[in-house]
Order: C-alpha cells, then structure tokens, then sequence
C-alpha cells in the first residue's frame, strides 16, 4: 500500500471521528432535551394521581353540561373545499350535541363548487361568508372576514358570542366538544382539545407518521407546556377562544385579529393569547360509557411530497418567519419552548447528517480493518458518547411508540418505531423546502397566497 493511500486513509478517519464527534454532540443535547420533557410530564402525571385524582372524581363531557349554555361561534375557512365541505357540516350539524351554536363558513367568489357545497346542506345555523377578494389568499384573511362577520351577527341580532371555535372543512368534530369549551371558558382563554389524525389503511407509512407525531404532542408536549408556564399554541382547529379574548387581540392589532402575512397565525395566536394575560390549556377529557377522548378527528396527507409541502409550511411559519416575527417573548419557560419549535429544523437536518455519518462510518470501518492507516488512535470518550446516544433514541422511541399504543392500540404502537424513520426523512426534507421557501420569501417579499394540500372526507 503505497504512502498516498495510507495518508487519505488516515486523514479520512480523521474526518470521520471528528465529525462523528460533532454529530454525537448534536444528538445528545436534542435527547437530552426530549428526555426532560419527558420526565416533566412524568412528574406531573405521578402527582396529579397522587392528588387530585385522589380527591375528585374524573370529570367527564357529560359531567360538565350547564343548564344556561352560551352562544358559540364556530368558523371554518373553506378555499377549494368543494369535495368535503359539505360532508363535514352535515355530519357537524347532525351529530352536534349543543343548543346554541352557529357556524360561519368563509368562501370565496371564484369557488363555486364550495358555495353550492355549503348550501346544499341547507342548515339555518349555517352562514355562508363571501371573501372580498378572489381566492387564494391567506387562511388568515379569509378567517378575519369570518370574524368580521361574526360581529355584524353580534350586533344584528344583539347576541353576544360566548367562544369561537376553528375548525378546517376536514374535520370530524366530537359531537360533545363544545359542552366542553362552554364549561372551561371564561376561566380559561383558550381551550385546545386533542387533534387525532385518522388511520388510512392505504398510506400506513406516509399518513400513518401524523398519528405517532400528535399522540405524543397532544398527549405530552403541549401538557408540559402549560404545566412549566409557557405559551400553548393552537392548533388551528378544536380550539376555543373566548370572544373578549379574541376582541381584545382584534383591538390591540388595529381591529382584525388574525395576521393576514402570516404563515402559521394558529400557532402566534397562542403567543398573542399568553402575551395579554390569558391562559391556554390542552384539555383531554373522556365522553360516554366507552370513555373515548373528546376530540378532532382528521385525514392528513397521505402522499410523501403532500406531506412535504405541508411540514415545510408549518417550519417556515414557526422555526424561519416566526422568528423574525415573535422574536423571544415571555419569560424562561416560553423562550425555552420557542428555542424546541426552532431547533426542529436544525434536527431534521441532523438527523440526515447522522444516517449520512452510518455509510461514513462503515466505509472508514472497512479501511481500517484493510489496511489500518497510520493515526487511526483508539478513541476512548467517543464510543461512551454514543452508547449514551443509543440509549436515548431506544428510550424516545420506546415513548412514542406507547403514546401512539395509547391512543391507537397496541398494532400501530409496534408500527411507530419503524415509522420514525418515515417521520425523519419526511422532516428533513421539509426542512430542506422550508429553508429554500423562506430565502425566496426574503428575496421576493410579495404576498402570501394560501397553500394547502388537499383534504379527504371519511367515506368520501
């Protein structure tokens, strides 16, 4: 082996370690990140058994009906909804188990099909709400036209809205969910009720990654958010805000409260809801003799590229553009959230450093098995550095594959731990798309328009 060799062969060791070193690194201060979330909701699940399970009973729905239930408001946007909107408000106003509410839908004069859709469904408490502008504009715009509308209700007919509730036109609403908003608000700003996506037996990998994502998040992250103080974000439907609270966003950002330049104002809303001294909560309570979780049911993209496009949209709205717009507010426990939403583009990109690093890695394993090149010392602390690693991803699979378990059985808790894989490629290259869309939105500073994948009714 002439000295050449040798000499790549070493300087590629070198490179290897080193850079094994730094992605090592990497992955242990992310894991250690995840595994404190962890232990805090651990902590506070032991201590809400030791306590107030033991002192009260588990309320139910059913339990927190009140005989005098307010008004409420529920608002869907709706651009290019034509093949579902009409499904989700039957099935709305058909199973709603609720007395006083009414529903608000945003069109637009160049979606026929969606306003034949809405009135074909022919429902008194349904209000159609034509957009001034041809769509697509923003999700945001369209829902200011709806709060714009909910006021002309107001004051036509003197009734004053208790909460108004998002939704989206593909949801499948739990028919005792606003028994629920009504009981927790005033007391609470905004109710957020768990987001369940839906199996689809024909995408098990694609579509099938939402459902460990959000058994974790709604189950875990966002309880640990209230839990340490910070800001709990809205997902952007199955969340209740109380009409003044709304209001009072309204009037402080000069009389509309939703951003129409903003990608992700679900989840600024949360923030802007912290910021004036109200409180948010994801509420996770059980209804009927099943017991079966009060909340939102939803297909998410079953294709690799839909999916995409979706990620890519909520990390340029939360992780690029939401940086520059939010900045760090809060105290200690809200920057810390903020810094876990931003540091998910840098994981995923990491995350494909590390399965780059694998090949690497065999390739300089083979080297020195062939031809043991000169300078290839015996590393002592990094080996200890990723067992420690190794340790942490079989505990944080291990979690998710028992929240998804939780929520979905035991067969699709098994199917998350392969599933991880899907979830990581499918985030890193929406990191990828994120990156490129926020530098083209710097370069070109034109308007927003509404991107949105395209959604499925079940049975539809």
């Amino acid at each position: 082996m002439n000295d050449l060799a040798l000499t790549l062969a070493a300087g590629f060791h070198i490179f290897v370690r080193e850079a094994l070193l730094l992605v090592a690194v990497g992955f242990l201060v992310c894991g250690l990140d995840d595994l404190f979330v962890d232990l805090v909701w651990m902590a506070r699940s032991l201590w809400r058994r030791a306590t107030i399970y033991r002192r009260h009973k588990r309320a139910s729905a059913e339990s927190l009906r009140r005989p005098d239930p307010g008004a409420i408001a529920i608002i869907v946007p709706a651009w290019d909804e034509g093949d579902v909107i009409g499904a989700m408000l039957t099935n709305l106003t058909t199973r709603l188990d609720y007395p006083r509410y009414r529903v608000f839908v945003g069109l637009y004069p160049n979606d026929p099909k969606g306003a034949a859709a809405v009135a074909a469904v022919g429902d008194h408490r349904i209000q159609p709400v034509l957009c001034s502008r041809p769509g697509p504009t923003t999700k945001a715009d369209c829902l200011n036209h709806l709060w714009r509308a909910v006021l002309a209700y107001e004051t036509a007919t003197t009734l004053p809205f208790k909460a108004l509730v998002l939704h989206d036109a593909e949801d499948v609403v739990h028919p005792q969910e606003l028994w629920v908003y009504d009981a927790l608000i005033p007391r609470l700003a905004m109710v957020q009720l768990p987001v369940l996506p839906l199996p689809d037996p024909a995408s098990p990998w694609i579509s099938g990654h939402y459902l460990d994502e959000f058994a974790e998040s709604h189950a875990k992250d966002l309880v640990v958010r209230e839990a340490l103080g910070a800001a709990v974000p809205s997902a952007g439907v199955a969340s209740a805000i109380e009409r003044q609270m709304l209001g009072r966003i309204a009037a402080a950002a000069g009389g509309e409260p939703f951003d129409a330049s903003c990608l992700t104002e679900d989840y600024e809303l949360g923030h802007r809801i912290k910021a004036l001294g109200g409180r948010a909560a994801l509420v996770r309570i059980r209804s009927g003799a099943e017991q079966v979780i009060v909340a939102t049911q939803e297909h998410f993209p079953a294709t690799f590229a839909d999916a995409v496009r979706q990620k890519s949209r909520w990390l340029t709205g939360i992780a690029l553009a939401g940086w520059d717009r939010l900045g760090w507010p809060g105290g200690l426990a809200d920057r810390y959230m903020l810094l876990r939403d931003r540091k998910a583009l840098a994981a995923a990109l990491l995350t494909m450093a590390g399965y780059a690093l694998v090949v690497l890695v065999l390739i300089d394993a083979l080297l020195l098995a062939v031809i043991r090149p000169a300078g290839a010392a015996v590393e002592t602390a990094l080996p200890a550095l990723l067992w420690g690693n190794a340790a942490l991803l079989a505990w944080r699979l291990l979690i998710r594959a028992g929240f998804t378990a939780y929520a979905y059985g035991p067969a699709q808790g098994l199917l998350a731990i392969p599933r991880a894989l899907v979830s990581n490629l499918v985030n890193a290259a929406a990191a990828w798309v994120a990156t490129r869309r926020y530098r083209g939105m710097l370069q070109r500073g034109g308007q927003l328009a509404w991107e949105k994948t395209i959604h499925r009714y079940p049975g539809g």
